[in-house]
């Protein structure tokens, strides 16, 4: 099943899981926490805030050679936006993608997203933590705070 054909699907519409496909077509599905969506609001808010321009995305699917990825938050710029607009999933990743960690989730599952990501174009990749924790990444390593962004803060607070 390719990803048009989930994203149409009026069984998967309303499931209360991530969805995402593994490199053979199968469906992936995490279920969401609250906490999760706590944070994944709270990190678009954020980047809402510090940004001038550019487009914040909340679940941004995105073409991988291991299948269809779908980062909770995401900032595309406007340049971005104006040469993938029309794609879903997008062919090349948004110049930031976020990760908020599952409880479920793996150090090697996230290591594999992160490359999957950079490997499709992503400049930066950052992981929150259960705890709020902002964790930023190029394609050499990990950065002390976003070059993107160098005022998103290190912790995202719950309250």
């Amino acid at each position: 099943m390719d990803w048009a054909s989930i994203c149409e699907n009026p069984v998967l519409a309303n499931l209360p899981y991530k969805i995402q496909t593994d490199k053979w077509g199968n469906i992936v599905m995490s279920p969401a926490t609250n906490t999760h969506g706590i944070y994944q609001a709270k990190i678009v808010a954020l980047l809402s805030r510090v940004m001038s321009n550019g487009t914040v995305i909340a679940e941004c699917s995105v073409a991988t050679r291991e299948g269809t990825k779908v980062a909770d938050v995401a900032w595309a710029s406007n340049t971005f936006i104006k040469a993938n607009k029309e794609m879903t999933p997008f062919v090349e990743a948004p110049e930031i993608c976020v990760e908020i960690l599952f409880p479920s989730n793996t150090k090697a599952e996230m290591d594999e997203k992160k490359e999957l990501y950079f490997a499709r174009g992503c400049q930066e990749f950052w992981l929150c933590s259960l705890d709020g924790n902002m964790q930023f990444y190029k394609n050499t390593g990990e950065l002390a705070h976003s070059l993107i962004f160098a005022k998103f803060p290190a912790v995202v607070e719950m309250y």
